[in-house]
């Protein structure tokens, strides 16, 4: 006898599920997963994001997930005394910038340059039997094309921005030769990444007339490499160690220098404070991380984004260059409460303010992981953080997360297992 199907087989085939409220979604979810009703509780409440806005932000949304925002100390850029908010889940992230910041007060702290507002969007014209001939055509079209961008965005315009320039280059591939037009715009205070998109949008049925070939693809890149934003910062010997600790420092930089494996980690750290903060002002993390990754690798090896020089007088010089398409208006930044009192607390203005903050964070977090990896090693550090966190994983709570920290710590086993020890061994001893 062949066995009957089961009729309480699960399904994530949820009908209309986009247009329930949020907490019917929520019940949705909790009855497919089973979920329990502390769990149910934990999504309902939102935190300082209100539902409402936490709705409009993404699609089927059933709650938020809170990240904390700590507080970079000791912060000097470009003469100007700054706190920065970050938004990360990492132990010993955010104390790796006040100590680094602090430790080049005495030399004036960063100092920073931008490129300017530029970002860029592709248009890629394929079908096309004389691609050299078809790029001169869109070359001659420039004033044609600044007309049709423009009007695509008049109130940029307005405010100083727009159209500002075209690069057309033909790309051998394997589909046969292409030609790619970049439209290079101001996009001011904004990220842009709809302004040009609806510029290349528009512009697309024009190229594709003009040349006998067929628009494809139009869209932005995020290899940003018209936005670039700079930071450099001197570190004297005296205040960091010595020469010993530089040259151990050096060292490790000419590691990352030479080796992609290495590299990697070198810019990861790097991310770990542009990130923080791109998040805690509701900036697109993945472009940004996306952008500084190919800016590495531009030059077919990928390599760090820091450099680091010994100076005639002996002291550590670093630099930090990278693509940082950031905004202060527009999307999240504009719409996320929290994002708006980060902001706040920088007292940020224009974009170009928050990308010399980001680079200046960038630069001092390489600095801090530079120095722990020479000196100490970064474990002593991050594991004396991580021991809070692996104390509640345990679940210590109140005075018991210190206890059990401390405890790890002083071990130096700073394990789950051993903390739910530790812990049952203290809890039974007060019940005695």
């Amino acid at each position: 006898m062949a066995a009957k199907k089961s009729t309480n087989r699960k399904t994530s085939r949820i009908a209309g599920f986009h247009k329930l409220e949020r907490l019917a979604r929520l019940e949705a979810v909790a009855k497919f997963a089973g979920l329990k009703a502390a769990t149910k509780k934990h999504f309902a409440e939102t935190g300082n994001l209100p539902s409402e806005i936490a709705e409009r932000l993404i699609e089927n949304v059933i709650g938020t997930m809170n990240v904390p925002i700590g507080i970079a100390t000791n912060v000097i850029v470009d003469g100007r005394e700054i706190l920065v908010p970050m938004a990360t889940e990492e132990s010993s992230v955010v104390a790796a910038v006040c100590n680094a910041a602090k430790q080049c007060r005495n030399s004036g702290g960063v100092t920073t340059s931008n490129s300017g507002p530029l970002m860029i969007a592709q248009i890629q014209l394929i079908d096309i039997a004389d691609p050299e001939t078809a790029r001169q055509k869109i070359l001659e079209r420039k004033s044609d094309i600044a007309g049709i961008c423009n009007a695509t965005d008049p109130l940029l315009v307005e405010l100083g921005g727009g159209f500002e320039d075209i690069e057309v280059r033909v790309l051998q591939t394997a589909g046969g030769p292409m030609v790619i037009t970049h439209l290079i715009v101001d996009t001011r205070d904004a990220m842009g990444a709809n302004a040009v998109n609806t510029m290349a949008e528009n512009l697309a049925p024009h190229i594709a007339k003009w040349t006998g070939g067929r628009t494809h693809l139009r869209i932005l890149t995020n290899l940003a490499d018209r936005r670039v934003a700079r930071a450099r910062a001197l570190w004297k010997a005296k205040s960091i160690g010595g020469a010993k600790v530089r040259d151990a420092m050096m060292a490790a930089y000419h590691f990352a220098a030479a080796d992609p494996y290495r590299a990697t980690t070198h810019n990861k750290g790097i991310m770990n404070g542009i990130s923080a903060v791109t998040l805690a002002t509701g900036n697109d993390t993945r472009a940004i991380e996306a952008g500084a990754h190919a800016f590495a690798a531009r030059s077919g090896q990928y390599s760090p984004l820091t450099r680091w020089e010994v100076t005639k007088d002996g002291d550590l010089a670093g630099v930090l260059e990278l693509p940082l398409a950031l905004g202060i208006v527009g999307g999240a930044t504009r719409a996320h409460p929290t994002a708006q009192a980060c902001l706040e607390i920088m007292d940020i203005n224009k974009a170009e303010d928050l990308q010399s903050v980001v680079a200046a964070v960038g630069l001092l977090q390489n600095f801090a992981a530079l120095k722990a990896l020479a000196t100490v090693g970064v474990q002593k550090g991050h594991m004396a953080l991580h021991a809070q966190n692996i104390a509640m994983m345990a679940g210590a709570v109140g005075a018991e997360i210190d206890a059990i920290a401390k405890f790890l710590t002083k071990s130096g086993t700073v394990r789950q297992d051993v903390a739910e020890k530790e812990l049952a061994r203290r809890r039974n001893k007060i019940a005695k």
